[in-house]
């Protein structure tokens, strides 16, 4: 069974939450886990547990984040589910993550302009989610951030986090990155007061990560 883990965004200045990001996890004999593999979930799940859950989302906030990889986002049926899932959160918004997993097949960024522009026009945001990393490098998604409202950030991805200084280094420059393209900057994989005081000395306000708020299960109606 799959279903969706929600986890707070927050502009740590002004303390406010900004949005939930949905993380799909499924109920294993060793508890909630995480697919290895995005690509895993079978499509016509997705679609089921993401209606659903969208259904019951009625939070006075500003959006509802979801993860997509590549092969998800061509997948119609996907497609369909995102698109009725934004028409039962409005006025919430909807932010598709495009996240740095290949998925099963190889897709062009032209093959996949088109549908991210339909997303759009239905008044979804378009988030490249761990940017620096897989498929989501920079010189992978060029032709993609004309058409993107935000970006993210993961320092999970990396083991030394704020400690390696070459990882300080690469969030100074996804953070100016973005400030050029007039995007928004969201830094995920804040575990910890030391993670908190170095986003702030980076003057960074909007923020996710286990030290704000752990995801929590969302149950649906009918579960135990």
């Amino acid at each position: 069974m799959y279903r969706y883990f929600i986890q707070p965004q927050l502009n740590k200045y002004n303390n406010t939450l900004i949005g939930y990001e949905l993380l799909m996890k499924r109920d294993t004999p060793e508890g909630w886990r995480p697919p290895v593999h995005f690509s895993d979930i079978p499509s016509h799940t997705l679609a089921e547990v993401l209606i659903e859950t969208t259904k019951l989302l009625s939070l006075k906030i500003g959006s509802v984040s979801v993860n997509l990889n590549r092969t998800q986002l061509m997948d119609p049926e996907v497609r369909k589910a995102i698109i009725l899932s934004q028409s039962q959160l409005r006025p919430l918004k909807l932010v598709v993550e495009l996240t740095e997993e290949p998925g099963n097949e190889q897709w062009t960024n032209e093959q996949m302009i088109p549908l991210i522009k339909q997303f759009k026009d239905y008044g979804m945001d378009f988030s490249l989610d761990d940017v620096g990393t897989g498929e989501n490098k920079l010189e992978r998604i060029n032709s993609l951030v004309p058409l993107a409202d935000e970006m993210k950030f993961a320092i999970q991805n990396f083991a030394e986090k704020f400690r390696d200084p070459d990882i300080e280094n690469k969030v100074i420059f996804w953070r100016d990155f973005t400030n050029e393209h007039n995007l928004r900057f969201i830094l995920e994989g804040i575990e910890d007061k030391n993670d908190d005081r170095l986003a702030d000395s980076l003057e960074i306000d909007l923020r996710q990560g286990y030290f704000y708020g752990r995801p929590h299960l969302l149950k649906l109606n009918g579960d135990k």
